[in-house]
This record gives C-alpha cells, sequence and structure tokens, in this order.
C-alpha cells in the first residue's frame, strides 16, 4: 500500500495515508525526506523548510503560512501554521473542459415519478408543514394519528428495549444487571404494510421560523417551504397556518408561483383561527390529508432519461481523506451527470474559502463570476463583522483528522464540484434551472446546506464523511459515501458507500465515481434505500439569513 500522497505538483505537503512515525526515511520521488514527528494517517509533513511566514500550498493553492521556521519532516499543525488564502478577482472566462465519456449511460433511464410540471421525482412523499412555529404542535399530533395506522412507522427498538429494562426492575433486578445485560430483540426494527404503497411517507416539517426575528427571515422561509412543497419528490401538501404570523399564505402562494406557474399537485391549507377549534382543525386537516394521499397513491414510478437527475453536493464530519478519495469522486460523478445534460448542485460557501479564484473563472459569463464574488465577499464580511470569520470554520473533529485550516478543508470540499463550467450562481433559496453545475450560497452547516439544496430541486443528495455523519432530509435520498475503509466498517449502519477502496489503492477516483453514479441510478429507481432513509433520518433546519458557518 502507497504511504504518501502529493495532491498536486505544486505542494509541499505530502499526507500521509498511514501512521508514520519520527525518524522514519520517506523516499517519495528519490526524495528522501527524514520525520522529525509522528505523523498520524490523514495528516501531512513538510518536504522543505520553510522561514516565518513562508507559503503552505496544497492542491495547488495557498492553505496557510509557517508561524515559525520549520523543517523538512515536520508535521504542520495548528499551532506551527496559520490559515492563509488567496484574494481573488473577475478574471479571464476558462470553461472549457474534457467531457467524460459517457457512452455506457447514454441511453440509460431510471424510473420515476413524473410531474405535471415535467420535473421527475426519485420518490413520492406527502408534506404536512406548518406556517409558523405555533403550528408544530398539531402537527406533532397529525403525525401520531397517521403515521401507525397507514403503515409508515416502524417497530420502535428501543422502546422495546426499555420494556425489558422495565421487566427486569420488576423482578429486581440490580444495577450491574442493567449495566450488562443484551438488549437485543429480534425482528425488532420490521417495517408495517402501507396502505398506500406508491407513496413513500409523510413527511412533517416543523420548525423554529415564521413569526418573530425579522421579516425577511419570514419571506425566506416561505421561499424554502415553496421549493418542498413544488419539489419533484413530493405529491403534494397540508399546510396548517395560525393566521396572525409574519410568514402569511399569500407569501407562499406568491412563491410557488415563481417555481411553478402552472402549479397543479394538490395542495390544503387550512387557517386554525378561520376554522376555530383544534377539535374541527385537526379532524379537517386529515381528512384532506388522506384525500391528498388517496391521490397521490395513483402515481407511479416510469422510466425517464438521467438528464431529469439533480444531484446535491454535501460533505460534513470531513477528515484529511475526505479531499483525496470521496469528494473527488463525486466530482467524477458530477462531471458524468453534467455530461448527460442532468444538474448538480455545489453549496457550502464557506468551504470554497481559497480556491475562489478556480470557481470565479469556471463561470460562464462574467455576470455570473461578478454574483459569486459579491455573495462570498458579503457572506465573508458579515462572518468577520460577527467575530468569527471563515478561518473558524473547521470543526474540532475536522482538526483532529488533518483539517488544519479553513483554507485546506476548503480546497477539499471543492473537488465535490468537479471540472464543469459554472452555469448558474443561486442565493439562498433559489430554485436551480440550468443543466450543469450551479452554486448555492448557503452555509457549511451540513443539515442547513442540505435543507437548502433539496428547496432548489436536488432529488439525490451524495454526502461524504469522514468522521461519520446520520445526516439525512425528509424527502430527498442522501447517499452517505465513507472517505476511509475504516469508517465504513465501524459505522456502516449509516453509510452506503466507502471510497476508502481509493486511499488502499483498490480502484481509481474515476473507477469509484463511476460506481456512485450506477448506484445513484438503484437510488433513484427506487430499488436501494439508503441507509438515511431505513433510518428514518429527516433532517430539516432552515437557515436565518444570520452568521452560521
Amino acid at each position: 500500500m502507497q504511504r504518501v500522497l502529493k495532491v498536486h505538483p505544486q505542494d509541499n505537503v505530502l499526507v500521509a495515508l498511514t501512521d508514520l512515525f519520527e525518524g522514519e526515511i520517506i523516499i517519495y520521488n528519490d526524495e528522501k525526506i527524514t520525520l522529525l514527528d509522528n505523523v498520524k494517517a490523514k495528516h501531512k509533513f513538510l518536504t522543505a523548510d520553510l522561514k516565518q511566514g513562508d507559503e503552505i500550498l496544497m492542491y495547488g493553492v495557498l492553505v496557510g503560512k509557517a508561524q515559525t521556521d520549520l523543517k523538512a519532516g515536520n508535521v504542520i499543525t495548528t499551532a506551527n501554521i496559520k490559515h492563509a488564502a488567496n484574494s481573488f478577482e473577475i478574471g479571464e472566462r476558462k470553461t472549457a473542459w474534457e467531457k467524460p465519456d459517457v457512452s455506457k449511460w447514454e441511453n440509460a433511464t431510471f424510473n420515476g415519478f413524473h410531474r405535471p410540471d415535467g420535473s421527475v421525482g426519485t420518490a413520492n412523499y406527502w408534506l404536512v408543514i406548518p406556517m409558523v412555529f405555533c403550528e408544530n404542535r398539531n402537527l406533532e399530533v397529525l403525525q401520531e394519528a397517521l403515521v401507525g395506522p397507514l403503515g409508515y412507522g416502524r417497530k420502535k427498538a428501543y422502546q422495546n428495549q426499555a420494556v425489558k429494562l422495565v421487566e427486569m426492575y420488576k423482578a429486581g433486578a440490580d444495577v450491574e444487571d442493567f449495566l450488562n445485560v443484551d438488549l437485543f430483540v429480534e425482528g425488532e426494527d420490521q417495517k408495517s404494510e402501507r396502505l398506500f404503497p406508491n407513496v413513500d411517507g409523510i413527511k412533517f416539517l416543523t420548525h423554529q421560523g415564521g413569526c418573530g426575528g425579522i421579516r425577511q427571515d419570514s419571506e425566506t422561509l416561505c421561499a424554502l417551504l415553496a421549493g418542498y412543497i413544488t419539489h419533484p419528490n413530493v405529491a403534494g401538501a397540508t399546510v396548517l397556518s395560525l393566521g396572525c404570523q409574519n410568514a402569511q399564505v399569500n407569501i407562499l402562494q406568491t412563491e410557488i408561483e415563481k417555481r411553478d406557474p402552472n402549479f397543479a399537485k394538490p395542495l390544503y391549507v387550512l387557517d386554525q383561527q378561520k376554522v376555530g377549534k383544534e377539535s374541527e382543525l385537526l379532524p379537517l386537516a386529515l381528512k384532506q390529508t388522506f384525500a391528498g394521499l388517496v391521490e397521490a397513491n395513483k402515481q407511479t414510478r416510469k422510466p425517464a432519461p438521467l438528464s431529469k437527475i439533480t444531484i446535491g453536493l454535501e460533505c460534513g464530519g470531513s477528515d484529511g481523506f475526505s479531499g483525496i478519495s470521496a469528494n473527488p469522486a463525486i466530482g467524477y460523478t458530477s462531471d458524468l451527470l453534467v455530461a448527460l445534460g442532468g444538474q448538480v448542485i455545489l453549496a457550502e460557501f464557506p468551504e470554497l474559502c481559497g480556491v475562489e479564484q478556480n470557481i470565479s473563472d469556471r463561470c460562464v459569463t462574467v455576470e455570473e463570476a461578478e454574483r459569486f464574488s459579491h455573495l462570498m465577499k458579503t457572506y465573508a464580511a458579515r462572518a468577520e463583522a460577527a467575530g468569527s470569520g471563515f478561518d473558524m470554520n473547521p470543526s474540532p473533529g475536522n482538526i483532529k483528522d488533518g483539517l488544519i485550516t479553513d483554507a485546506i478543508k476548503s480546497a477539499g470540499a471543492a473537488k465535490k464540484g468537479g471540472t464543469s463550467p459554472v452555469v448558474a450562481i443561486l442565493d439562498y433559496p433559489e430554485k436551480v434551472t440550468k443543466p450543469g453545475l450551479n452554486l448555492l450560497c448557503t452555509p457549511g452547516n451540513d443539515v442547513e446546506s442540505t435543507t437548502a439544496e433539496v428547496a432548489s430541486g436536488a432529488n439525490i443528495v451524495l454526502f461524504t464523511t469522514g468522521l461519520g455523519t446520520p445526516t439525512g432530509n425528509p424527502v430527498t435520498p442522501v447517499v452517505k459515501i465513507a472517505s476511509n475503509t475504516t469508517l465504513f466498517n465501524r459505522m456502516n449502519d449509516i453509510m452506503d458507500i466507502n471510497t476508502g477502496t481509493i486511499i488502499d489503492g483498490e480502484e481509481t477516483i474515476y473507477d469509484a465515481g463511476a460506481r456512485i453514479l450506477d448506484y445513484v441510478i438503484k437510488v433513484a429507481s427506487g430499488e436501494v434505500e439508503v441507509a438515511a432513509v431505513r433510518n428514518g433520518q429527516d433532517d430539516f433546519i432552515p437557515w436565518k439569513r444570520g452568521v452560521s458557518l
């Protein structure tokens, strides 16, 4: 197995692919480097001596500067380097790219749900949505009433285990007995039989917005919710409004019309202050939702071209291998889908820090490059004004596993976007309308960003992780991709795909990217249930346009 890797010819660091130890002699391209420190797998060490203030390059870009004099063989850490990134400007258009060979998939299709607006869903859900947090409790009552009887519940594994502990306690067991008992219950996660087999589920999008704050928050929330209602994976929706909140129904309806002028899905809107008593509101909501489900169940999967797939690209719990295995692998998947006429969404603007020039140059027009520059610089300025610049983005887990500056993290994260031109820059929560690579302004926060990508139209999300994160979405399958084999084996209950095979030398980035596209087609056709869906991981967090990294 290869023990070290230089990601780009201009780099002055090497990545340790396995644990390395002080005193070892590393030979790379006939150059000998004696390690002066222990270097854990995923971390980096210098290939040349540096003076204080000298630049550190990785992925061919500036990722940091030395805080003190350093020697070849020193490991780089938060103690001896600091974040640094190149500035950027509006330069020449560099939109030429080498399209990958897609002959294998040119005539391929997936089986999806065809919607009146021409979009195609990879799933078929009914939504129940509150206009304001005041209605969350009513959603919880509806959820309790509908999910079990309609066959969308699962046996409560941990509830059964708690029952076992209760029984032991009643029988006189002591603390030591509780701590040592095997709580596994045979067949505890079996699914119920659905009343509506063509409806994948009823999803309840509770949130904490809709009133208070500033009016822009409520307007943005309405736009986000409209993105979900008009989403190709959604058959229709029930909306509960209190009536007096900032997020008025007419704002939601305007946002729906923006996204789908000929909106034709079933949509039931109930105003609690007009209807009156809860005993009148909830039965009405139950009846209308049930009627909507009957209609939704009439829809069946039919063949559609791969150009109807829109992939959201996301990463969370990243590690030092993410940028050299999982991220470039889905970057190649992105290029394949773009070449097939599909749409791809790259988000997380705080994690594009240091690679802005490359992104800007790839924008198909100067106007799009200017919009990207404006959004990036405005976002960065707001973060700095709040006392938390982009340099504070890496989490403790990122740093522990080798992503010690935001520029290192960003340079690896940007690999998710592949190499195709950027066709559009979107501000949160705008809808994707152009085939090709789209950039969406979101935070780096996993759930806020994934929530936004789906609102913009992603009907599949590819989510890479090096540390393990269970993130999912209520209406779109989130494919979890491990950057390393150790993680995949340790947390395979929440993982779908392993790209640690790249690190292990078993396949190339291109092999893995093609394998992922084949998997996406199966997921889009409903042939494979991803872990996040299987586990009921329905994460939904709207972004209030404050500072969130």
